[in-house]
């Protein structure tokens, strides 16, 4: 259970993607037909952190004062249920960074196969990490004559919520040996040709799609045009230690299509968000969309359910991790052991996030906030169907 948006902070509640859900969410599901999947997101959203999910009543030891703590969806999707989950991972990888340099490459899918991507996102996005891994792990053993590790994090969205589907990947800058008895260092500043790895990934994807087409798997699809487009391959700064790896990790992974803070307004059936025009020099603007364009393209970047869009590959693959990371720390003289990080409670690393004591009384900030009681969920019978 998470605290309420009270606990957070006090003022001026701000419009949020809950509200949306629960304001134009009814009329949208009348309108537009959706997949249970999208309806469980909307659902689960729109009730978060409410009577709905039910919690527990708190009381100030010192000066009385009581407030409900409502229960979170959890859902990977809802703006406010990312903090915790960000910081269990964070404090997982923490351990697994390597002492050396990160590069950082994104691959992005032309926009001609959006259509596709969105009716078969299953097998689409898999055949995008897929194809980005085998391109890394193919250049990693013809230059290196080693094995790289790699961090791919899959994103969906543009600055406006349009569908732009793009893996960021994180590479530590060397490779372990094919025999596994020694750490071959890359140069600083530079990995791979970014043209080479293009071309090697369009020809990987086209292929591993033209074999889903044979398989009967996904509906026959003209190939031949996606040769003429040029596929993005994007190669950012190097990130030049773990801790700035950490920070990146820290912004991007556990990401939302939309966070509740560029909410800007919610007024006569339209909704205002801000956004960064990357075309303008990263100028910060705002959109104003109809109530159910906005939710129309939230809901494109709902993932399939159990679908991981954090994967390692690799030396850092789940399959050899243990092994191959304890020899990459041993090439790099350090104690094949990955440190252990401190266990912390809910508690302390949402201290550590936000700055705030959740434990403290909001009201005379000198008590501490005790459970008294459990809340019973109460369930709202007018909310639209999820099933």
């Amino acid at each position: 259970m998470l605290p309420s948006s009270h606990e957070l902070a006090a003022g001026e509640a701000r419009a949020e993607l809950a509200d949306i859900f629960r304001s134009h969410g009814e009329s949208y599901c009348r309108t537009h037909f959706l997949p249970a999947s999208q309806r469980k997101v909307m659902r689960a959203v729109s009730v978060c952190r409410t009577q709905e999910l039910g919690g527990h009543l708190k009381q100030c030891d010192t000066c009385g004062f009581e407030h409900p703590a409502y229960n979170s969806c959890r859902n990977r999707h809802c703006p406010k249920c990312q903090s915790l989950a960000k910081a269990k991972w964070l404090e997982k990888q923490n351990s697994e960074l390597l002492p050396v340099g990160y590069f950082h490459l994104v691959f992005t899918l032309p926009h001609v196969l959006n259509g596709l991507i969105l009716a078969k996102k299953k097998i689409l996005l898999a055949l995008l990490f897929k194809a980005v891994s085998e391109t890394l792990l193919e250049f990693g053993q013809r230059r290196f004559g080693g094995t790289l590790g790699i961090i791919a994090v899959l994103h969906t969205w543009d600055q406006t919520l349009k569908d732009h589907f793009h893996l960021h990947c994180l590479v530590p800058a060397g490779a372990l040996s094919l025999d596994h008895s020694r750490w071959i260092l890359a140069r600083k500043n530079f990995l791979f040709p970014i043209t080479a790895l293009s071309l090697v990934f369009r020809a990987k994807f086209i292929e591993l799609l033209k074999q889903n087409i044979d398989r009967g798997k996904i509906a026959a699809h003209e190939t031949k045009a996606l040769w003429k487009k040029s596929w993005v391959v994007y190669a950012k700064k190097p990130f030049g230690s773990p801790r700035t790896v950490l920070d990146y990790l820290g912004r991007y992974t556990h990401r939302v299509a939309l966070s509740n803070n560029r909410i800007v307004k919610v007024e006569n059936g339209q909704v205002t968000l801000s956004y960064r025009d990357r075309k303008d020099g990263d100028r910060k603007k705002t959109l104003t969309l109809e109530a159910h364009e906005f939710i129309r393209r939230f809901l494109l970047h709902v993932l399939p359910e159990g679908f991981m869009r954090i994967r390692h590959f690799g030396f850092l693959a789940n399959r050899s991790k243990k092994q191959a990371l304890a020899q990459c720390r041993t090439l790099l003289k350090l104690d094949p052991a990955l440190p252990e990080s401190p266990h912390q409670s809910a508690k302390d690393l949402l201290l550590q996030i936000t700055g705030i004591d959740l434990s403290r009384c909001p009201c005379c900030q000198k008590g501490t906030m005790i459970v008294v009681g459990d809340l019973i969920p109460i369930l709202n019978s007018s909310r639209w169907d999820s099933s």
